[in-house]
């Protein structure tokens, strides 16, 4: 089942319960992926799945972010409002890989390129960023590339 039927089905399945946090969070998927798909890139109406996952990874971090902006200002309420969202968000991304197993992933993204010094460091990312897409943040992948690198 396609992302969009998933968001529509869950949608309708909120307005039911009554459910007015989750229904926000849904449709604010609901309004970037509409906005995606009248985007320049995509031909068919269909928005390709990877397309989806950054989409996706982008709502997660913009709402992490935001949370993040909360706390300092000492808004807890706004903060919860934005990590539920991001928590609702966040379940229909690919299970996260754990540190350990993306660490040794990445050890062999550096063998097969070859790769010894900083200088490198894009040749890997961009191998690590299609492979792992949706399973880990680029933030995350960068800071252990840049770790086993310099390690």
């Amino acid at each position: 089942m396609s992302l969009e039927i998933a968001i529509n089905n869950d949608i309708k399945a909120a307005m039911i319960s009554k459910d007015k946090k989750k229904l926000g969070a849904l449709r604010a998927i609901k309004a970037a992926l509409l906005l995606e798909k009248t985007g320049k890139d995509t031909n068919s109406g269909e928005i390709p799945e990877s397309v989806e996952l950054k989409l996706l990874q982008k709502l997660v971090k913009q709402r992490k972010e935001s949370a993040d902006i909360f706390i300092k200002q000492n808004r807890p309420e706004l903060a919860e409002d934005e990590t539920y969202e991001a928590n609702i968000i966040q379940a229909y991304l690919p299970q996260q890989m754990d540190e350990d197993t993306l660490r040794k992933e990445i050890k062999e993204i550096i063998e097969i390129t070859g790769a010894s010094s900083m200088k490198d460091m894009g040749k890997i990312m961009g191998m690590a960023s299609k492979k792992f897409a949706g399973q880990a943040d680029s933030k995350t992948i960068s800071s252990l590339v840049k770790e086993i690198l310099l390690g």
